[in-house]
């Protein structure tokens, strides 16, 4: 008989949608900005994604972009909140004022409204959308019509996403998108930080600017050889500080970040899909404990860089169209 089930509940007393299929479950949080914020292994007692507890959900709320999936569009670092786009430049609220940028944008604080859910023998899934227009709280700072759908699957291959952006409007939409996921490492009880290698599929590193602003001249930096350890797969995430920005180059028709546990004998894959062009990794001064791989459509600071849009991932959306991507997490071994 089938056990998986979709379901409305609570998160740390917010509104949850949970999904549960196979040894899996998730939750999102439809009023804290679609932001899947776990995704676990019951069987094992593996929590992947980190989450804030019962204890940090006040912090997280004012902060949601370092737990679980945060949606961000359009995303990181924009030079003094100024957004230049086909002739008009939009202004950004400063919100990193210590580096004078607007960081991630309006998706990850925003309510998201939950479209369906349900579960069948196969999988549990819910869709979630965010639809911008004049009035919305959103439209102040992109006075564009769009939206946004957010599509979780969950069953014995692990967590599934699909995200849309579909252009409802006359005017072209700037189509910049990422994800800040917040992977544990480790994630598996009675492993530690010396237990975890990771691989990200990275290709050449972004240089940033010598004012710690964070924001990309637009050249690029040779790897040095801790980060080809990235690469082969071999390397600690927490070797270093990192707040790095690099362009996504696949290995064998994939393009992903993977953790292996060497004591429990588990690799953790994040497949992206190859539509997300560039790689952020983010790892809070290498305390240990959390990661965040973030795949990423666009260059940092994108619409103010003077490179080919084609580069850097500067995308537009003409009045229909829509632009589509997905990604999946799972478990091996």
């Amino acid at each position: 008989m089938a056990t998986n089930k979709a379901y409305e509940g609570t998160y740390h007393g917010e509104q949850a949608v949970w999904l549960q299929a196979g040894p899996y479950e998730a939750a999102v949080l439809p009023q804290i900005g679609a932001n899947l914020i776990a995704f676990r292994d019951t069987r094992r007692g593996y929590a992947i994604l980190r989450e804030p507890g019962a204890d940090g959900m006040e912090a997280f709320k004012a902060n949601p972009g370092v737990h679980g999936i945060p949606v961000l569009f359009p995303p990181n670092r924009y030079d003094a909140g100024k957004f230049p786009w086909e002739g008009t430049t939009y202004q950004f609220p400063v919100n990193e004022t210590a580096r004078g940028n607007h960081l991630h944008g309006f998706a990850h604080t925003t309510p998201w409204k939950v479209d369906r859910f349900g579960a069948d023998e196969l999988e549990s899934r819910v869709t979630l959308s965010l639809t911008v227009a004049e009035g919305h709280p959103v439209y102040e700072y992109l006075p564009f019509e769009f939206t946004l759908k957010l599509q979780y699957t969950l069953s014995e291959d692990g967590l599934h996403q699909r995200v849309t952006v579909r252009n409802d409007g006359e005017k072209r939409l700037p189509c910049l998108l990422a994800f800040h996921t917040a992977v544990n490492a480790p994630f598996a009880p009675g492993s530690g930080n010396d237990d975890v290698r990771f691989k990200l599929t990275i290709g050449e590193r972004w240089e940033m600017g010598a004012d710690d602003r964070m924001l990309p001249t637009g050249r690029f930096q040779p790897l040095s050889d801790g980060e080809k350890k990235m690469i082969e797969g071999t390397q600690s995430p927490f070797f270093e500080p990192m707040d790095n920005h690099y362009t996504s180059r696949p290995q064998n028709g994939r393009n992903y970040m993977e953790l292996t546990d060497t004591r429990a004998g588990v690799k953790l894959v994040y497949d992206v899909g190859i539509g997300y062009k560039q790689w952020m990794i983010w790892n809070s001064g290498a305390q240990g404990g959390f990661f965040c791989p973030e795949p990423q459509v666009n260059l940092v600071n994108a619409p103010n860089v003077d490179l080919p849009a084609e580069d850097i991932g500067l995308i537009g959306l003409e009045k229909g169209e829509i632009w589509e991507e997905t990604s999946r997490l799972y478990l091996i071994g």
